[in-house]
């Protein structure tokens, strides 16, 4: 990230610049775990000792001639089945969709202006602009900053918000993560007070 810190002037990547390096890179996110479709979350149904039990149940009172008992317990069976993959499509579809509502939005320098985008679309090289109340949509490197202070409790548990201090480029390489006075910012992480 030197690199790219000592490349970019205070306007920011161009916006083809960013495009490319979104194209190259891929999004600003952690990879999200496969969709489960509705055939694979029967399968994980139909694992599931009790109904496993009550399926097996079912089938040895068809297999004594039961048929009224056979019916009943392989109805129940698959209703229950048949509720479960109902109630996981929807969860699925509601954690994704809670997922892209807490995704930050992110005020970036590109081409001489700031932009707001969505946090996933930061890419290596943008300059961020961060102020009260902002979630960091990325890690970075502070180039400049007034009185700015972070709440790392998501990453470290410590409950006090730590400073932020300027350094420059050439001596970000000498610092360590974590602690009081840093260059460092970290994703997700929440600025309570400076710019």
């Amino acid at each position: 990230m030197a690199e790219d810190v000592s490349a970019t002037d205070l306007t920011g990547l161009s916006e083809a610049e960013a495009t490319a390096r979104l194209r190259v890179e891929g999004h600003n996110e952690l990879p999200s775990p496969e969709r489960r479709t509705p055939i694979r979350i029967a399968l994980d149904v139909l694992r599931e000792p009790m109904l496993a039990l009550l399926l097996s149940g079912g089938l040895i009172y068809l297999l004594l001639g039961d048929l009224q008992e056979a019916l009943l317990l392989l109805g129940f069976g698959a209703m229950s089945i048949v509720i479960t993959i109902v109630q996981e499509t929807r969860t699925e579809r509601v954690l994704e969709a809670l997922r892209d509502l807490t995704s930050p939005r992110a005020l970036v320098m590109r081409d001489g202006v700031r932009r707001r985008i969505a946090g996933r679309d930061v890419v290596r090289g943008d300059l961020i602009i961060l102020g009260d109340g902002d979630r960091v949509p990325a890690d970075a490197v502070l180039l400049d900053g007034h009185d700015l202070q972070v709440d790392e409790s998501l990453l470290t548990g410590e409950s006090v918000p730590v400073r932020k201090q300027v350094v420059e480029t050439d001596a970000v390489a000498e610092h360590r993560p974590g602690g009081d006075d840093q260059p460092f910012v970290y994703s997700g992480s929440l600025v309570v007070r400076g710019e």
